[in-house]
């Protein structure tokens, strides 16, 4: 009895692995970030769509800020909206219009998911990929209906890093 007892103990910790093993992930640097962002701005001011002041923030795989850029004539809601994009870009690993679209449709779990700090559906959010894994996110706000194409500018200029 002693011993059938014994091996039911040890038997699961038999099953365990003999060895822990560190997690390895790729990361954004600060100057990947930067240029992105910086990237974003120009992007929107040469396309004329910077007249009403951009606001472009990425974060990395925590949600937390990395950089935070803002044009001279950015209102002041445009860092918050941006940041809260870059946030909801890289939670939910989808685009913020896509997101967005979720909520257009009564999703019940989106429009909960929405209550939570920094989630945020509206357009000009998007993930930040190393291959399949989100590494982060960058948003733009400030150009109403072309803060993606700005923010995919910003990450398109360093796609080939991201390989």
């Amino acid at each position: 009895m002693r011993r059938l007892l014994m091996g039911t103990v040890l038997l699961p910790a038999a099953a365990l692995p003999t060895q822990a093993q560190l997690l390895t992930h790729k990361d954004l640097s600060l100057a990947m970030a930067t240029t992105i962002a910086q990237t974003a701005i120009d992007m929107c001011t040469s396309q004329g769509y910077g007249g009403y002041g951009v606001s472009v923030v990425v974060v990395d795989r925590a949600g937390d800020t990395i950089v935070a850029l803002r044009s001279d004539t950015a209102s002041p809601h445009t860092m918050e909206n941006a940041r809260r994009k870059a946030y909801t870009a890289r939670t939910f690993r989808v685009s913020t219009a896509d997101y967005a679209k979720r909520y257009a449709d009564n999703n019940p779990v989106v429009h909960q998911q929405a209550t939570l700090p920094s989630v945020i559906a509206i357009p000009g959010g998007l993930p930040i990929k190393a291959g399949d894994d989100v590494i982060g996110g960058a948003g733009v706000s400030g150009t109403p209906g072309k803060d993606e194409p700005c923010v995919q500018a910003g990450i398109d200029k360093v796609a080939d890093q991201l390989k």
